[in-house]
C-alpha cells in the first residue's frame, strides 16, 4: 500500500520540497470506510434548538419563552412544577425546576429505574418475616404476607398501583438490601444528571435530608417511560393481586388515570407516580400522549384546592402544554449534560448535538422575559469509531510525514558532505 505524503519546509528561504514515500502497512483485512460513531441520549434534540440554556432553570420563579400565539400560562399554586417535551427533553416552562423538596411517592418512580432489569417479571418469590421489617408508621400498603409466593410483576403491580411499601421493601431485599438499594438509587439519579436528588429511604417514606425536586421527577418520568415494563406498570389503572389460593383487586391511586374519587381521568394518559405524605404534601408525575406528542409533568406540593388539586394542577398544565408545543423557545433540557472528559483517561466527551457552520441560537421572543444566547460553541470534530482501527489514517500520515523528514534530512547531509560543509 502507497500512502502519499507532502511536507513542506520552509527555512531561509528554501524551496518547498515534496515527497512520495512507499509506508509499509502490516497485513490486514481489505480498507473499508471507518463508520461514524453517533452519540445520543433518549431522543435527539430538533436542530432548531439545539443549544438551550440550561441555566433558566436554576433561577427562581416561572420561565417560560412564549412565541407569538403562545397561550398563556395556567395559575398553579404548586411550589413547583416542570412540564417538558418527552421525545426532546425539552423543557416547554418551569417554576422553581430544581427547588429541592420531599418527594413522597413519586421516588419510586427511581426505585422502578433501579431495580425493575435484575428480575424477569414471571420470577417467583417466597417472602420471608425479615424482608417485611422497618415499615414505616402509616404507609400505604398492598397487602404483602409473609411466607406466601409471588411472582415478581405482582409486586410491581403494588408498587405501582397501591403505591405499597410492603412490596418496596421486599424488591430491595430482592436487590440487595435497604442500604444497598439506596446506594443504586442515588448512582442512577447521578447517571441520569438528576443533581437534586438525595435518597435516604428508597420507598419515599420521609426522613431527614431525603429531597428531590420537579427537574429529577420530570427526569425520572421520562427516563421511564423509555422502558417498556416501567411504561406498562405506571400506566395500569386495575390488576389482582394475590393472597394465597385467592386474589383481590387493587386500582392505581393516580386519580388521572383512573377517573375516581370525582376527579375526571385525563384522556391519553400514561400515568407514572403520584405520593403524599404530610412533609411532602402531595406530589405526582404525569404523562399523557395527544396525536404524535407526548409530555411528562411534574408537580410538587400544590398550596391551595386540598388533596385533589395536585391532579387538577397537572391536567392544567398538560392541556397548556399540547396547545403550548410549537409555539414557546424552550426555556432548558431533561437530557442529561455529557460529563467532561478527563485530561488524565484520554477520552473525549462526545457532543450530543452539533451546530452547523455558520449557524447561530437566536431566543425568539414574544411576551416573555428575553433571554441572552449562549456564545456559538466550536464545533466539535466528527468523531471516528473507537478501537484500533479507529488511529489507522491518523498513523500512516504520521508515518509518513516521520519517513519524509528522516530522507529529506539524509539527503541535505549528503549533499553538504559533498560539498564539505558539514558541522561536526
Amino acid at each position: 500500500m502507497i500512502v502519499m505524503s507532502a511536507v513542506r519546509h520552509a527555512a531561509a528561504g528554501s524551496a518547498a520540497l515534496l515527497f512520495a514515500l512507499p509506508v509499509p502497512v502490516a497485513a490486514a483485512s481489505p480498507a473499508r470506510p471507518v463508520p461514524r460513531v453517533v452519540a445520543s441520549v433518549g431522543e435527539p434534540t430538533p436542530p432548531a434548538r439545539q443549544y438551550v440554556d440550561r441555566t433558566r432553570l436554576d433561577r427562581q420563579g416561572t420561565q417560560v419563552q412564549r412565541l407569538p400565539g403562545a397561550p398563556a400560562l395556567p395559575s398553579v399554586s404548586a411550589l413547583s412544577w416542570l412540564v417538558a417535551d418527552a421525545s426532546s427533553g425539552e423543557v416547554l416552562a418551569a417554576r422553581n425546576a430544581h427547588r429541592k423538596l420531599p418527594p413522597a411517592s413519586t421516588l419510586k418512580s427511581l426505585f422502578a429505574l433501579t431495580a425493575l432489569p435484575h428480575h424477569r417479571p414471571s420470577e417467583q418469590h417466597t417472602v420471608a418475616d425479615s424482608e417485611l421489617t422497618g415499615i414505616g408508621a402509616g404507609s400505604s400498603l398492598v397487602g404483602v404476607k409473609e411466607g406466601y409466593t409471588y411472582k415478581v410483576s405482582d409486586l410491581w403491580n403494588g408498587v405501582f398501583l397501591s403505591s405499597g411499601n410492603d412490596a418496596v421493601h421486599v424488591l430491595a431485599e430482592m436487590n440487595g438490601g435497604w442500604e444497598s438499594m439506596t446506594r443504586q438509587m442515588q448512582e442512577k439519579a447521578r447517571s441520569l444528571g438528576a443533581e437534586d436528588t438525595h435518597v435516604v429511604s428508597p420507598d419515599g417514606y420521609d426522613a431527614p435530608g431525603q429531597v428531590s425536586s420537579a427537574y429529577d421527577l420530570a427526569v425520572f418520568g421520562r427516563t421511564g417511560l423509555q422502558d417498556p415494563a416501567f411504561a406498562r406498570y405506571c400506566s395500569t389503572a386495575y390488576a389482582e393481586f394475590p393472597a394465597g389460593s385467592s386474589s383481590y383487586g387493587i386500582a392505581n391511586t393516580n386519580r388521572l388515570l383512573t377517573g375516581e374519587n370525582g376527579v375526571e381521568r385525563y384522556p391519553g394518559l400514561l400515568g407514572i407516580k403520584n405520593g403524599y405524605t404530610s412533609n411532602a404534601g402531595n406530589t405526582l408525575i404525569s404523562a399523557a400522549r395527544r396525536g404524535d406528542r407526548t409530555l411528562v409533568v411534574s408537580v410538587m406540593n400544590p398550596q391551595e384546592g386540598g388533596g385533589l388539586a395536585v391532579y387538577e394542577e397537572a391536567r392544567q398544565l398538560l392541556d397548556w402544554g399540547f396547545e403550548a408545543a410549537g409555539r414557546v423557545q424552550p426555556v432548558g433540557s431533561l437530557a442529561p449534560v455529557r460529563a467532561k472528559a478527563a485530561a488524565d483517561s484520554g477520552t473525549r466527551a462526545v457532543s450530543v448535538t452539533r451546530e452547523k457552520p455558520g449557524t447561530a441560537t437566536v431566543a425568539a421572543r414574544a411576551g416573555a422575559e428575553a433571554v441572552a444566547a449562549p456564545a456559538p460553541a466550536r464545533k466539535t470534530p466528527e468523531p471516528e469509531a473507537s478501537g484500533p482501527s479507529a488511529g489507522l489514517p491518523l498513523a500512516l500520515v504520521g508515518s509518513a510525514c516521520g519517513a519524509a523528514l528522516a530522507l529529506w534530512g539524509w539527503r541535505r547531509r549528503t549533499a553538504h558532505r559533498a560539498s564539505g560543509s558539514v558541522r561536526p
